[in-house]
């Protein structure tokens, strides 16, 4: 698949083309190619699809034409603003699909569409190469003669001397005395061949009628690993509120746990009017430190930090620790305000009143929220409103941040979202957004589509192996995969599964090597997480029991029973094995027991088979079938397999092998298939 440069044109984001058969308002009659399709598309073209900068993007094109000619078929794209327009040559897959990928070279917008032509040329070779008359043969060199020629006139320089002479070549040979074989190999110099196809006759070419649209995002947009804390709780004083400092000192345990996105729930100043007690009690008592969803008070609203958290010189100081330790700060953004929010009575109109001209509180029925208003997204203000919004992410993109988790984004209008992340998009294309949107399918796709770089998923929902089979291939390989970028998280502020509120180490160790090895965008609740926190609020309840959403919080890090030591290592894992940095190799494998699940994600040499068991009470042991062809292994031959989380090394042979997990030992197996090939005598230096 050759790339290359062609002539300069207009700017790659454009209105639709007209069909591929007019042009000017006339129809093309010599036109015969087809493009029927171009993919990934997103709902026709109207979203863009979404791909991570150094990393080739595929394309696939339906393209065919009448009758037996031969086609050829061009991938063309451009950066947005860009005047050059870059060629890749496509191939054909079978089935009149052909496919091409080119590498975008820095993150923003860019445009792609598809090209396609009936080759004279190649339609020559082909049918040349078949007929055995030797009168047939010498009439087709003329045939060819007159085509060389041809491409001759639309070459320039040394292809141009090279094609005429051999033009001239073929039309001596068709009045030669040379055989069959010899006259065909004539017409079959590969060089020469290569010089003809530089040339191509593209008068009557068809092009796709409009061009897809491609979101270039920067490599955290596909590989991260994300830790919520709340700062409040970073404090190492028992009864001490917490600071940005005191966050700031713990980058080392984070940054040592691996971990490369630090996610702060909300930092401004917390309402006082309807403020919730401990525990989601709905009032709260003298000393309650509210919930910091709840913004917005004297103090200042989405723009202002809490001052028993800090100033905003401690705020721009820990985004630049951050950053010296490889870690990218996210800001939580949620849209909504306490009743003393300053916006509450400097715009009354950005909120629905009821009849008695109080506010209705926000709802997410059975959630009562009697410490936030909603915004009304259809007030006469509404561009007041979407620009005092944007203004949030604006005033915090100059402190530094460039990936922010947006709260709830399903409950405000669409349309905000698509102008308010294209914009910010456009001036900072390095931005990432996380949806938080716990929500039906169809409304999590579209935030998707509507620019959201990233989205929470069912995952925590989601626990049987068939369960987890069903989800984690539909985000991989189903018609989202172009545009849903899936972030699993095992726990969440609000959400403590019933699975963990067990509290079994097992099943914790269990949900970490499923999300960070399912899914290469994943994050934990900490350090809620590592201390296998999961005693509920009550029974039957998600919510956890003292939760800091309404309280401070003391964590004992150091404790025995931590799993941050896992962790850092299940992180290393990910860093130094690329298959785990993207979804789409992802295979889910053959295991006879339903209590094991087995996949394998592999690239470029680089093949891990991950087995975990579902059981955390009872070992359990089966058969792993995996596709030896797939990993250009040698069933003849042994081959070894390495668990990367305890250090053992396996001899397999074949693709059906035995494993067999014990939750007391390990719940997991992460595994990388490291050889093939090993003689007997290397085996037995292995042994």
């Amino acid at each position: 698949m050759k790339e290359s440069a062609v002539a300069e044109r207009q700017p790659a984001v454009q209105a639709a083309r007209r069909i591929e058969i007019h042009q000017d308002g006339q129809i093309r009659g010599q036109v015969r190619a087809v493009v029927d399709a171009v993919l990934p598309e997103v709902d026709g073209g109207r979203f863009a699809a979404k791909a991570i900068v150094g990393r080739p993007y595929v394309v696939r094109a339906h393209c065919f034409a009448d009758g037996h000619d031969r086609i050829r078929v061009r991938l063309q794209w451009q950066a947005d603003e860009a005047r050059n327009v870059h060629e890749v040559e496509m191939e054909p897959e079978g089935n009149d699909v052909w496919t091409a990928s080119f590498t975008p070279p820095q993150i923003g917008r860019y445009a792609y569409t598809v090209t396609a032509w009936v080759d004279a040329f190649d339609s020559w070779r082909h049918d040349l190469a078949r007929r055995d008359d030797i009168v047939d043969v010498r009439v087709a060199l003329q045939v060819g003669a007159l085509l060389v020629e041809e491409a001759a006139d639309r070459a320039r320089g040394d292809d141009r001397r090279d094609l005429k002479r051999w033009a001239a070549t073929l039309a001596r040979s068709a009045t030669s005395e040379l055989g069959l074989h010899a006259l065909q190999a004539i017409a079959d110099d590969a060089d020469l061949v290569r010089i003809a196809r530089r040339h191509p006759d593209r008068r009557h070419e068809a092009r796709f009628g409009e061009e897809r649209q491609l979101v270039v995002d920067p490599e955290r947009a596909g590989f991260s690993s994300w830790y919520e804390l709340f700062p409040r709780s970073a404090s190492p004083e028992p009864g001490r509120h917490g600071t940005l400092r005191d966050v700031q000192a713990l980058l080392p345990y984070v940054a040592g746990m691996g971990f490369d996105v630090l996610y702060l729930p909300p930092i401004h100043p917390i309402g006082r009017v309807n403020r919730k007690g401990r525990n989601n009690a709905r009032v709260g008592a003298d000393g309650d430190v509210g919930s910091p969803w709840a913004i917005g008070a004297a103090e200042g609203g989405h723009t202002e930090i809490l001052p028993e958290l800090g100033t905003l010189d401690d705020f721009r100081a820990l985004v630049e620790a951050a950053r010296e330790h490889g870690i990218q700060l996210a800001l939580d953004i949620a849209f909504q305000c306490a009743p003393d929010h300053p916006w509450v009575k400097a715009h009354p109109q950005w909120f629905r009143h009821r009849p008695d001209g109080s506010v209705q509180y926000a709802e997410n029925p059975p959630k009562k929220y009697q410490d936030i208003y909603p915004f009304d997204f259809e007030t006469d203000d509404w561009r007041a409103l979407w620009d005092a919004l944007k203004g949030v992410f604006d005033h915090w993109i100059a402190q530094g941040v460039t990936i922010f988790r947006v709260d709830n984004p399903h409950t405000k209008a669409f349309p905000f979202w698509e102008w308010a992340i294209g914009e910010i998009k456009r001036e900072h294309p390095d931005v990432l957004f996380l949806a938080e949107a716990f929500t039906r399918p169809k409304v999590m796709h579209r935030l998707a589509k509507l620019g959201y770089s990233q989205s929470y998923t069912y995952y925590t929902w989601r626990n049987s192996k068939a369960e987890l089979i069903e989800y984690f291939t539909e985000l991989a390989h189903g018609p989202g995969a172009s545009y849903f970028r899936p972030n699993v998280w095992p726990n969440t502020p609000d959400i403590l599964h019933e699975r963990l509120q067990s509290g079994k180490r097992a099943t914790f160790i269990a949900r970490l090597v499923l999300a960070a090895t399912l899914s290469s965008n994943y994050g934990v609740y900490g350090p809620a997480f590592e201390l296998m926190e999961h005693q509920p609020r009550e029974p039957g309840s998600e919510e956890y029991r003292d939760s800091e959403k309404y309280q401070l919080r003391r964590w004992d890090l150091a404790a025995a029973r931590s799993l941050s030591a896992l962790m850092s290592h299940v992180n290393a894992i990910r860093r130094t094995n690329p298959a785990l940095q993207s979804n789409d190799s992802l295979a889910f494998v053959p295991v006879d027991n339903d209590q094991l699940i087995a996949y394998l994600k592999h690239v470029d040499g680089n093949a891990i088979l991950t087995v975990v068991n579902l059981d955390p009470d009872r070992a359990q042991s089966g058969w792993v079938d995996l596709d030896l062809g797939l990993l250009g292994l040698d069933g003849q031959r042994p081959y070894v397999v390495h668990d990367l989380l305890d250090g053992q090394r396996y001899e397999w042979r074949g693709g059906r092998n035995y494993v067999l997990l014990r939750p007391e030992v390990s719940p997991a197996h992460i595994l990388r298939i490291e050889g093939s090939g090993r003689t007997e005598r290397d085996m037995e230096r292995f042994q």
